[in-house]
């Protein structure tokens, strides 16, 4: 019984530990809404584990010193194009972040892998705010696979 015991949590242990997997970045493409002057290049990644996803976000050509925020979105009805789709954003994916004085946008967090799972694209607008109010439809975005 104490080696039934010493093994679960033994396997618990190495379950914690799993390993990483990281998905090859996404390029994301300027988008329609994005303001007069705005040319967003950057790219997406994610690393992915069993319980939770780390993505990171670098996008150039933004207004500086302006605040942005980046989400995971479903699949909408407008369009089978997914970053025209329309389609509802994952809020516990919500990133929000401020440019630097050239326009450059570092963004990092953690979500929980099934959160995510049926995310078809990766977004990122304007924000209204500090706390991430979307002030347009987006302005760069990229289809994703989970």
């Amino acid at each position: 019984m104490k080696n039934l015991i010493l093994l679960s949590v033994g396997a618990l242990a190495l379950s914690a530990c799993a390993p990483m997997m990281a998905s090859a970045p996404y390029t994301l493409a300027p988008q329609a809404a994005a303001p007069a002057g705005i040319v967003p290049v950057g790219t997406v990644s994610a690393s992915r584990s069993a319980a939770t996803t780390i993505t990171s976000a670098r996008v150039t050509g933004l207004a500086a010193n302006t605040y942005y925020v980046a989400h995971y979105h479903l699949m909408g009805n407008a369009s089978t194009d997914p970053c025209k789709s329309g389609g509802p954003l994952i809020m516990s994916s919500m990133m929000v972040g401020q440019t630097d004085a050239a326009g450059t946008l570092n963004l990092s967090g953690t979500a929980l892998t099934a959160d995510i799972a049926g995310a078809t694209y990766f977004n990122v607008h304007t924000s209204k705010d500090s706390v991430g109010t979307p002030a347009d439809a987006g302005v760069a975005c990229t289809p994703v696979t989970p």
